[in-house]
């Protein structure tokens, strides 16, 4: 799939910036999650609402198109949600992932709101399902969209059409229009006719720049050129870029991203959530020279599986390869490409392009470090190796009962970190003050929240928790 942004012909009959009535009190810019909740939030205010979405009608929707839960806190049984799970313990867990670089204040903000949005969620025609069973183990914590993104982004494009918000697709916005941190318009690209749009109040829900290589490539090099990225490729960066060099201030690192270890099989672009390679805690993983490099039992899967596309992105060729045998072949979810087999391990890794002698003494030197122990799949079990650099320190069983199973492991980019900040009210702020009518929800300024590492579910919490405050916030400025 090609995208590239439209480019403004001589000819091209602009409105003048600053000229024409209002195309909409608020114009969200964006069409994923964090769009949608904005729109929602500001028409049921009273806002007149227009949305602008880069893609195509068919590719509506973003990376949330391929999202699966919603992370939320409760204090007891919540819809599909069972039990407990405190605030305290939801921003413990967040503290651990990210390594202490978030911040309090915003976190904090998204945790205590996500109870509230759970139940408007529904409100607005999502459905949710029980968490499935296996390694996921995410019952208590994250509730499942009862037929994945899809189906959300569907009911909310179906509530923006009941509330009469304007929709308009193939819409690639070329120029914002930013003097001393406010916005008075819009210049876009609407499948192939440019205009300028006025609001007065603009929320900017555009997502990161993760599906622009050429980007990517300036914070990690050549590596770049092997990355897969799981979701749209119509999040290329430009209303960020345009944003960050209008003054807004930037949070995050460049290099900070949500990247997980997918199949190697994965097209470029938009593979989405079934190429996921679960099976690591189970395996060992072995780079190209046939040599393991972390810690493969190091936490449960939904708090590190967001680690793996970096670690793999800093092996040679950006690749790694996961190798179990048959006793691990059913506990976790399968991707979407068959395993590569093998009814010997020689006969696995040179299957999968491995040097099979140097290989073969890395998973020997596993086996033999392997310890007795009751093994629990959905649980840390302290099952470790010893001896070994690095230990597996939990699930480490040896490798031995054929047929043996690999999968080649390649880094899978779900989206950027880099941002612009944004204060409590999801205000944009500009040299440290808030832009009169601009605010940012989502992807763009997640980075403000999730400085490394990541949560299952959360991006969803961070989206629909801000994209609802920035829709509030819009709805009452424009009304003000």
């Amino acid at each position: 799939m090609s995208v590239s942004i439209g480019e403004i012909t001589p000819d091209t009959t602009l409105i003048t910036p600053g000229s024409g009535s209002p195309v909409a009190d608020v114009l969200i810019i964006g069409g994923g999650n964090a769009a949608l909740c904005a729109a929602i939030t500001a028409a049921e205010a009273g806002a007149s609402v227009a949305l602008l979405e880069r893609a195509p009608r068919p590719y509506r929707g973003g990376n949330s198109r391929h999202t699966r839960n919603f992370r939320c806190a409760h204090d007891d049984d919540l819809g599909v949600l069972s039990g407990t799970y405190a605030p305290d313990e939801f921003y413990d867990d967040l503290l651990r992932v990210t390594k202490g670089n978030t911040d309090e204040q915003l976190a904090r903000c998204v945790i205590s709101n996500a109870p509230e949005s759970y139940e408007w969620m529904t409100r607005q025609g999502v459905i949710f399902q029980p968490s499935l069973s296996g390694t996921l183990s995410l019952s208590r914590t994250n509730a499942f969209f009862l037929g994945g993104g899809k189906a959300l982004v569907n009911a909310y494009y179906q509530r923006c059409e009941d509330l009469g918000i304007q929709i308009y697709y193939s819409t690639t916005v070329l120029e914002l229009q930013i003097n001393n941190g406010q916005c008075d318009g819009v210049l876009a690209d609407i499948d192939g006719e440019q205009r300028y749009l006025r609001a007065n109040a603009f929320v900017v829900a555009a997502g990161g720049f993760e599906s622009n290589k050429e980007w990517l490539a300036e914070a990690w090099g050549e590596a770049a050129k092997n990355f897969l990225i799981r979701g749209t490729p119509y999040n290329r960066g430009e209303v960020l870029k345009q944003m960050l060099a209008h003054g807004a201030d930037s949070i995050g690192d460049p290099t900070q991203c949500h990247a997980v270890a997918i199949d190697g099989r994965a097209p470029e672009y938009d593979g989405g959530i079934v190429t996921r390679l679960d099976c690591v805690p189970f395996s060992v993983v072995l780079n190209k020279q046939g040599n393991r490099f972390y810690d493969e039992g190091e936490d449960v899967w939904p708090k590190r599986y967001a680690i793996w596309g970096r670690l793999v992105a800093a092996q040679p060729d950006q690749v790694g390869y996961a190798i179990i045998d048959d006793k691990s072949a059913e506990l976790f979810m399968p991707s979407v490409f068959p395993a590569t087999t093998g009814d010997t391990l020689a006969e696995l890794l040179e299957n999968l392009g491995l040097p099979v002698e140097a290989s073969v003494d890395t998973i020997d030197a596993f086996n033999s470090a392997c310890s007795e122990g009751d093994f629990h799949a959905t649980e840390l079990d302290g099952l470790a190796t010893s001896g070994l650099c690095p230990e597996k320190t939990n699930w480490a069983r040896p490798i031995v009962t054929p047929p043996f199973r690999g999968y080649e492991l390649r880094p899978g980019v779900t989206f950027t970190y880099l941002g612009v900040n944004v204060d409590q009210s999801a205000r944009v702020t500009f040299a440290g003050v808030q832009s009169d009518n601009l605010w940012a929800a989502g992807e763009i300024m997640a980075g403000n929240i999730l400085g490394e590492g990541y949560l299952a579910g959360f991006g969803m919490t961070i989206g629909t928790v801000f994209g609802r405050i920035a829709g509030r916030e819009a709805a009452q400025h424009a009304h003000a």
